[in-house]
């Protein structure tokens, strides 16, 4: 019996008590009846008393009502730097937590001898489902998501354990943050002249198909550019026909000709009396200089003086036994079909034969 129904039952047997005595002094009862009452007052709460104690055990019920399942005995395990796969191959979390557990009620015959070991596989599955997921960049987000997932007790796959980790900690290694930054890196510069290209592009074909299209194009661009000059635009068109006829590669209209400056201004013209340019890395031969020489008399190609003058000096060569020299002149400037030499004068080769006949 409890606090409550001692403190009840006494202020019953009092209250019959009082209510009997009352009852008595009205109906005058006799003398002998008193000290039953009296007896009868004191032995029902201690019956009562006595029938509860028997029927409540050893304990007393207020102790049997306080008591509770005795306190659940937790486990606990420490992993450290367990690599888990992240989303990249190759590029794995460095996985710390502190792994805790308790105990279910045992529903097989097989003994669990090894909790830790089966309570960090649990963990480990969780933790490893979500990472092989994510990318390896933002580790430290990763990082706050497990926090989250392994905060729960959860029961293992074989319904032994209640599991859950805290102290989580996700990191990769340090070469392969470095590699990361770097590729980060590369992936922005990449990003920047991807922009820098395509804006170079623009601008060509801005320029290409609008501004350089045609002369007008050019000049109507050009007066824009130059806030309305009207002057300084009209003395820039032969540049503006010459700069579009270039990025056309095309010729510069007749009509614009005109607005092309003069070569006037321009250093003299060449010396006649220079001689031809020779092929690059060779010397200038006798035949060259003599070819400079006529045109600076003005016996221009065609005229038949030049063969003349030059089988006549060609001769006078061949005395001071220059006859390769004779030859090769002979060859360049030999007499045309129409040209006849004097009746009495033999052929160049003949005085060549004759002259080298000892």
């Amino acid at each position: 019996m409890t606090t409550g129904c001692k403190t009840t039952t006494v202020f019953l047997a009092i209250l019959c008590g009082l209510l009997l005595t009352i009852l008595g002094l009205t109906q005058h009862w006799p003398t002998f009846a008193w000290p039953a009452l009296a007896v009868l007052l004191i032995g029902v709460p201690a019956a009562a008393f006595k029938i509860a104690a028997v029927r409540r055990g050893p304990l007393p019920v207020d102790v049997q009502e306080q008591r509770t399942d005795p306190p659940v005995e937790r486990r606990e395990h420490h992993v450290r730097n367990v690599a888990v796969p992240s989303q990249w191959a190759d590029y794995d979390f460095l996985f710390s937590a502190t792994v805790r557990w308790y105990p279910l009620e045992a529903t097989g015959s097989d003994p669990v001898l090894n909790p830790a070991g089966l309570a960090v596989e649990a963990v480990l599955d969780r933790a490893r489902s979500i990472t092989e997921q994510r990318e390896p960049g933002r580790p430290s987000l990763v990082q706050h998501e497990l926090s989250g997932a392994l905060s729960r007790m959860r029961p293992d796959p074989t319904g032994t354990l209640h599991i859950m980790a805290e102290d989580i900690t996700l990191a990769l290694r340090e070469h392969d943050q470095e590699r990361l930054d770097r590729l980060a890196e590369v992936r922005k510069d990449k990003a920047v002249w991807e922009h820098q290209r395509k804006y170079e592009q623009s601008k060509r074909q801005y320029l290409s198909e609008d501004v350089l299209k045609d002369t007008g194009s050019a000049v109507v661009w050009w007066l824009a550019k130059n806030d309305d000059h009207v002057e300084k635009t009209v003395a820039d068109l032969g540049l503006l026909a010459q700069l579009t006829s270039a990025a056309n590669d095309t010729d510069v209209p007749e009509r614009l000709l005109h607005l092309i400056a003069r070569p006037h201004d321009e250093g003299p013209g060449p010396d006649p009396l220079q001689e031809p340019a020779p092929p690059f890395g060779q010397e200038p031969t006798t035949a060259d200089r003599f070819e400079a020489f006529l045109n600076s008399m003005g016996f221009t190609d065609g005229d038949v003086r030049r063969a003349m003058l030059a089988k006549q000096i060609a001769d006078v060569i061949k005395t001071q036994d220059q006859h390769e020299t004779a030859e090769e002149l002979l060859r360049r400037f030999h007499p045309p079909a129409s040209f006849t030499p004097d009746a009495g004068e033999p052929p160049a080769s003949t005085h060549a034969t004759t002259d080298e006949t000892p």
